[in-house]
């Protein structure tokens, strides 16, 4: 039997989902997704400064179909995981030269992302107080060494499954964003001519108030001659030409 790839599960999301953000935002709060190359393996970030561990970690993960970046220390991982395309999901050593897993965890918490990454803190600190501790310093999961590989295949997979949501959810976002962005709005104070009731817009230029009207909103017009306008100045001007006029108000 071959082995299970992470695109082929079923419930999974499939291996073309976003991964990874830009900066460029409409509001420039929530980046906009930039979406991964169809058909890419979901990308990992492993840190360990074991050279056998590291192994055994790396060609586990390869095995299940994931893409692989390796680091041995701390300070590798976060210079890594800060980047814009890091990958989303990443399983990081609690002790490690320079940098420790929780500190790297802390730090990568305080970037700004609409899409987090998701972090499992692994570690031979098994006791309650270390899970609390590392849970605290940012991490999302947490798996004792030595690991299990199925608890380990098991945890990575609901990593996957939450960074597909947390993508989903910044799509919608984003769309949502778009779309208000399109929105046209009528407000503020509008300089109005007295006599002819024209309206001048931002480059100084003055406009009928219906041009002005439908250029900053969804209204269109359907001219009529009201009831006052049509005994002020109609009626007076079929007199003078001596037209008939007889009848009510056609409005």
């Amino acid at each position: 039997m071959s082995p299970e790839t992470p695109a082929s599960r079923e419930g999974d999301a499939p291996a073309g989902r976003p991964d990874f953000v830009a900066k460029s935002s409409i509001s420039g709060s929530v980046p906009v997704p930039r979406r991964r190359t169809p058909g890419a393996a979901p990308r990992v970030l492993i840190a360990e400064d074991d050279p056998v561990s590291r192994t055994v970690l790396d060609r586990t993960l390869k095995q299940w179909g994931y893409d692989v970046t390796a680091t041995q220390n701390g300070a590798e991982a976060w210079d890594a995981l800060k980047c814009e395309d890091a990958p989303r999901l990443a399983v990081i050593d609690w002790m490690m030269p320079g940098l420790e897993g929780p500190e790297v965890c802390r730090r990568v918490r305080a970037l700004v992302r609409p899409v987090p990454t998701y972090v499992i803190l692994l570690t031979a600190k098994g006791g309650a107080d270390d899970i609390v501790t590392g849970l605290e310093s940012g991490a999302d999961d947490y798996l004792a060494k030595p690991f299990d590989r199925q608890e380990l295949h098991a945890r990575v997979r609901v990593g996957e499954r939450v960074v597909a949501l947390q993508q989903g959810l910044a799509d919608r976002v984003c769309e949502l964003e778009t779309a208000l962005s399109q929105v046209k709005q009528l407000k503020g104070l509008l300089p109005i001519c007295a006599y002819c009731k024209s309206v001048r817009d931002d480059k100084n230029y003055w406009q009928r108030v219906e041009t002005y009207v439908a250029a900053h909103s969804d209204a269109r017009f359907s001219h009529g001659i009201c009831p006052d306008c049509w005994k002020g100045v109609v009626e007076p001007e079929f007199e003078a030409a001596g037209i008939p006029h007889d009848g009510p108000h056609p409005g």
